[in-house]
């Protein structure tokens, strides 16, 4: 669709969505707590108060992320059984935790887990121990029933839909051409330096800091690559898995995205199963929750860490439990500081240099996730089939995933979508992004899912009975330019009895490197 008839679809849509189907539509804000982290923001919890009670353990783990959950398994893989884990949320998992709508599970954030390569064994290892990976006749297979069903990604474009995410659907041989030469370009940079995922087991060649000290935008335009088709699908690639556009991320983030993983296929090129994942109703959080599991009352959840503190024998870590609002003082031989570098540089007492750097220059995209519970299957416009990701071209938002495309029975019936939107800064979102998400009503988000969506699907405000709605204030880090090179990608953060583990000290939040990290970190 052109941009003005696109726009006035939304407008129509958005007219429709406050009429007669939107009231009867019920939802709201769920998944996260923004008033305990603006508590501790604030100085509203007393960081400095005395405790109500003092607990001894081995190790103190400070956040329940993936980072933190994966640090509590490699303690116990080692033997160390005596440690708490320390979780601001009601439940575990971070970015990767789930909700229930209407009985039917639905992620709060992370949907996906690509396979992992061998340079991130420890994701390796995690899942041959779940059951999801193992050797038959000398070769590593996957369990089919978790890898992602086809059909996999379609993009609504030009009034239809269409199989795989990148335009096609009369291009022009120009564009055809762009696509060629971008994949040709892409598989250059591989052979020149090493991508790797995690990307602390990459090398800083001279090649990757030189792209790091671009933007992408800048680069692509260095190169020629000018074509409006590829653009908008490089720029969605960053929103993606980054939560800011082209103009916002480093040239190494960009070329990052496709080098260390699958490489860029143009039309026409063999790419097999090399973009295959794991996925789940729940999404990431089915592997959340089984890190969680063995843990039992280790785990703490609603606990608010203001204080981390090295002492002469040991440290200190001061939580207040939100249910009680009892304050208890852990003292423990170390702890592993699982928690987003903003977070970490405020409650770590004279915290190190390296993470008051990295909190200084860490710059956060929001995000906002929406769940849409749906009576029946939906009406649909001409083309390729129903798939797991499924992109309206042109939009804000990057599409939804539907929680039933895995399920075996393929009978119609009520599902949830997830909608995804990054408000990081792009050219849809500016500096106070983060500002609206907290601000803005849960109806104006509602309508603009319905705008959107209802381009494909005309009788989704018919058909929609409830819509949850996740707001994550800082839900991951942005490699911009220079990240590499300011802060590098040390393989272990450490400074006396304290090591850090989180995925911002790779400035990318993805589960491969908050696991990574956090296994490290319990090393």
């Amino acid at each position: 669709m052109r941009r003005r008839a696109f726009l006035g679809a939304a407008a129509a849509a958005a007219t429709l969505a406050g009429c007669e189907p939107a009231p009867a539509i019920e939802g709201g804000f769920t998944g996260i707590d923004v008033a305990r982290g603006h508590a501790l923001r604030d100085g509203a919890l007393g960081a400095k108060a005395m405790p109500d009670a003092t607990r001894r353990t081995r190790v103190v783990i400070a956040g329940g992320g993936v980072a933190g959950l994966a640090a509590a398994r490699a303690l116990r893989l080692a033997g160390i059984e005596e440690f708490a884990l320390l979780e601001l949320e009601d439940t575990a998992g971070g970015n990767s935790r789930a909700g229930e709508l209407q009985g039917i599970a639905c992620p709060l954030g992370a949907h996906y887990l690509p396979l992992p390569g061998d340079q991130a064994p420890e994701v390796q290892d995690l899942l041959e121990e779940l059951g999801l990976r193992r050797r038959v006749a000398g070769r590593w297979t996957y369990d089919e029933r978790h890898l992602c069903h086809s059909p996999q990604e379609r993009l609504f474009f030009q009034g239809s839909w269409q199989d795989g995410l990148l335009p096609m659907q009369g291009v022009g041989a120009g564009t055809l051409d762009a696509y060629r030469r971008f994949s040709a370009r892409v598989d250059a940079l591989r052979r020149e330096a090493r991508f790797s995922i995690p990307t602390l087991r990459a090398e800083l060649a001279p090649a990757l800091l030189a792209l790091d000290a671009l933007p992408f935008e800048t680069w692509l335009a260095r190169e020629g690559f000018t074509d409006a088709h590829l653009r908008w699908y490089l720029d969605y690639c960053c929103r993606d898995d980054y939560g800011a556009g082209l103009a916002h991320v480093s040239a190494w983030a960009g070329i990052h995205y496709f080098a260390s993983r699958h490489g860029f296929h143009a039309p026409g090129e063999d790419d097999g199963e090399r973009e295959a994942v794991l996925t789940w109703p729940e999404g990431n959080a089915w592997l959340a929750r089984r890190l969680a599991q063995p843990l039992g009352d280790r785990l703490r959840t609603g606990q608010v860490v203001t204080r981390i503190a090295e002492t002469r024998h040991g440290v200190e870590v001061d939580a207040v439990d939100v249910a009680s609002g009892s304050r208890v003082r852990w003292q423990a031989e170390r702890c592993i500081v699982a928690l987003p570098a903003f977070i970490a540089a405020r409650v770590v007492e004279a915290a190190p240099e390296r993470l008051r750097q990295a909190a200084a220059t860490l710059r956060y995209a929001p995000w906002l996730v929406a769940n849409v519970h749906l009576r029946a299957a939906l009406a649909d416009r001409p083309g390729a089939a129903p798939s797991w990701d499924n992109v309206v071209h042109g939009s804000a938002g990057l599409g939804y995933v539907d929680a039933r495309h895995q399920a075996l029975d393929p009978t119609p019936r009520a599902t949830v979508l997830t909608w995804y939107r990054p408000l990081g800064p792009s050219r849809w979102d500016g500096p106070d992004a983060r500002r609206q998400l907290l601000e803005r009503p849960w109806s104006a988000w509602r309508d603009e899912l319905l705008a959107e969506l209802s381009l494909p699907h005309p009788d989704i405000a018919a058909q929609a009975t409830r819509i949850d709605i996740t707001r994550h204030g800082h839900a991951m880090a942005i490699p911009a330019p220079g990240w590499l090179a300011r802060m590098g990608a040390p393989a272990r953060v450490q400074a006396g009895r304290l090591a850090f583990a989180h995925a911002d000290w790779s400035g990318y939040s993805i589960f491969e490197e908050a696991f990574t990290r956090g296994h490290l970190a319990a090393a």
